[in-house]
């Protein structure tokens, strides 16, 4: 069997700590990802995909591990290129929608809502992080379906969540709902995060956790767009403003140029700027991962 599937023993330390999303497989031209029952299947080439398939069922036989559907995406070049997951195996007539868990808290998955499915699970360690920090007020930019927000007020905390897609922002509200969490003391703002920081800075607010979690590339309805490679240095010294004495920021993407080192050197010139100091933290390693694929994550604890 393929050594990049996941073996029996970390399919049971998922099981026991009540987590049904996480990866299965990584190869040089795709990956497969587990989402309660259904899988999903990313790939660059055809052939890549068939391998996977195939694999798939020989792995689920010996593990053992019973699956529902199958989906598949292709993963083009360009962003705009990109399409909802592809029914390859199940029930054709089933909702395209499900619930996966992790750590015991449920998350919303649509296979029909467009490229994402509404989880990434490589944020799953920086997800169980936040619970540990347990904060007072946490701002979620880039917030998508608000899977950070929903870790925090489970912790207790009052949450901001910022994305420019109002869908998104109600798939996080439902997200809040599937676990039972009021979203009365919660904001949810549809806007340009690179405008809303700025206008909460004039108004004194601070937070005690700052999620920066930025695509790689988006366009504003007003024409405005955000390079990560670019704006990230400029989106991390609006959210410097908002940061408590004793506050954590988390900065992370999946922008291949943009590893951990990268994200260190813009986080220390920022701080620099910004006449604040912080000491650097990293999660352990996601054992359903290799060594460097997934998003580059550093946390900052500020002083």
């Amino acid at each position: 069997m393929n050594s990049g599937w996941v073996d029996a023993t970390l399919l049971r330390d998922f099981q026991a700590e009540g987590t049904d999303a996480h990866r299965l497989c990584t190869i040089d031209d795709g990956w497969v990802e587990r989402f309660g029952r259904d899988v999903l299947i990313s790939f660059k080439r055809v052939l890549a995909r068939e391998r996977l398939v195939q694999e798939l069922q020989a792995w689920a036989s010996t593990v053992p591990f019973e699956f529902g559907r199958v989906f598949a995406r292709f993963i083009p070049r360009k962003n705009e290129e990109r399409e909802s997951p592809a029914l390859i195996f199940g029930d054709s007539g089933e909702n395209l929608q499900t619930i996966a868990t992790e750590r015991h808290l449920k998350f919303g998955i649509d296979f029909g809502a467009g490229y994402s499915v509404g989880l990434f699970v490589d944020q799953r360690e920086n997800r169980r992080h936040v619970r540990h920090i347990a904060p007072k007020r946490l701002l979620n930019c880039f917030s998508y379906t608000c899977s950070f927000s929903v870790s925090a007020a489970y912790a207790g905390a009052i949450t901001l969540n910022v994305d420019l897609s109002k869908k998104s922002l109600a798939r996080g509200r439902e997200n809040f709902a599937l676990n039972s969490l009021p979203t009365i003391d919660h904001r949810f703002i549809a806007d340009d995060v690179m405008a809303v920081l700025p206008r909460l800075a004039r108004k004194g607010e601070k937070f005690d956790v700052i999620i920066l979690d930025p695509p790689t590339f988006s366009r504003s309805p007003g024409g405005k767009s955000f390079h990560v490679e670019n704006d990230f240095e400029k989106l991390l010294a609006d959210a410097l403003e908002l940061a408590e004495r004793d506050s954590h920021v988390l900065l992370s993407t999946n922008c291949s140029t943009l590893r951990e080192h990268a994200l260190e050197v813009m986080a220390r010139y920022g701080l620099k700027a910004a006449r604040r100091a912080a000491m650097f933290h990293r999660q352990p390693p996601l054992p359903d991962f290799p060594p460097g694929v997934g998003a580059s994550s550093i946390w900052l604890t500020l002083r």
